[in-house]
C-alpha cells in the first residue's frame, strides 16, 4: 500500500531526452533519459519530496526497462537538484548480468562533496556464480534508512526478510530531496520504471 505523500518530477543535469513522473493509485511511473548517475555530474529524472531528519523509505520496483547494461533505478537522498550534488543512491540494474565488481542487481552509490567523484559499495562477494543480491521483477524491493549520518541500504525479493546490503556513514544535510531516481545511461533513449508500494517512516 502506498503511503499518502506526493512526489514531484524533474530532470536533473539537463538530459537530452526529457523524463516525466506520472502518479497512479498504487505507485509512480517514471520515464527517464540521462547518461548516468556517476562521476562528478549526474543526468537523470527524479521524483522527489523535501524531507528533514531521519527516514525509512521502502519501495517495490515492479519493472525497469533497459537502454544499457548500466540503466539504474532506485531510492535517492540528495542535498540539491544540482547535477553535482552530494547524495546517496540505493539502486538496482535491469537484470543480474555481470558488471564491474557486481554479479547481482543491487548497488549503493554516493558522492561526498559537491562536484566530487562518485563512489560505490559493491557486493562483498561479486565473483560467485550465484549472486547474494539478485533482482527479481516484479518483486524487487529496495529500502534506504537514515539514522543521523548513518545510511543503511537493504534489499529483498517478495516476502523474504530484509537483507542488509551496505551501511555508509555520510555527512549530508538534515534537509534532503528524497525520492525515486532513474537514469537511462543512454544519450538518445529513455527507460520506464514502475515503482509501487511506497512507504516512508
Amino acid at each position: 500500500m502506498m503511503q499518502d505523500f506526493a512526489l514531484v518530477g524533474t530532470d536533473v543535469g539537463n538530459p537530452a531526452r526529457q523524463g516525466s513522473t506520472k502518479k497512479y493509485p498504487d505507485g509512480y511511473l517514471v520515464t527517464a533519459g540521462g547518461t548516468d548517475i556517476w562521476g562528478t555530474s549526474d543526468q537523470f529524472h527524479f521524483a522527489y519530496t523535501t524531507h528533514t531528519g531521519d527516514f525509512d523509505f521502502t519501495v517495490r520496483l515492479e519493472s525497469l526497462s533497459s537502454a544499457d547494461l548500466y540503466t539504474k533505478a532506485g531510492i535517492m537522498a540528495r542535498e540539491t537538484l544540482d547535477a553535482g550534488s552530494p547524495h546517496i543512491y540505493h539502486m538496482v540494474f535491469p537484470d543480474n548480468s555481470a558488471r564491474n565488481k557486481n554479479n547481482g542487481g543491487y548497488e549503493l552509490q554516493f558522492r561526498v562533496k559537491p562536484d566530487g567523484d562518485s563512489a560505490a559499495v559493491y557486493p562483498s562477494d561479486y565473483t560467485s556464480e550465484t549472486p547474494e543480491f539478485p533482482v527479481f521483477f516484479p518483486e524487487t524491493w529496495i529500502r534506504l534508512k537514515r539514522t543521523g549520518n548513518n545510511f543503511e541500504a537493504f534489499g529483498r525479493a517478495g516476502e523474504e526478510q530484509w537483507k542488509l546490503f551496505a551501511s555508509q556513514h555520510l555527512e549530508l544535510n538534515a534537509s534532503l530531496e528524497l525520492g525515486l531516481a532513474v537514469t537511462a545511461h543512454h544519450l538518445d533513449e529513455t527507460v520506464l520504471a514502475f515503482f509501487k508500494d511506497l512507504h516512508m517512516e
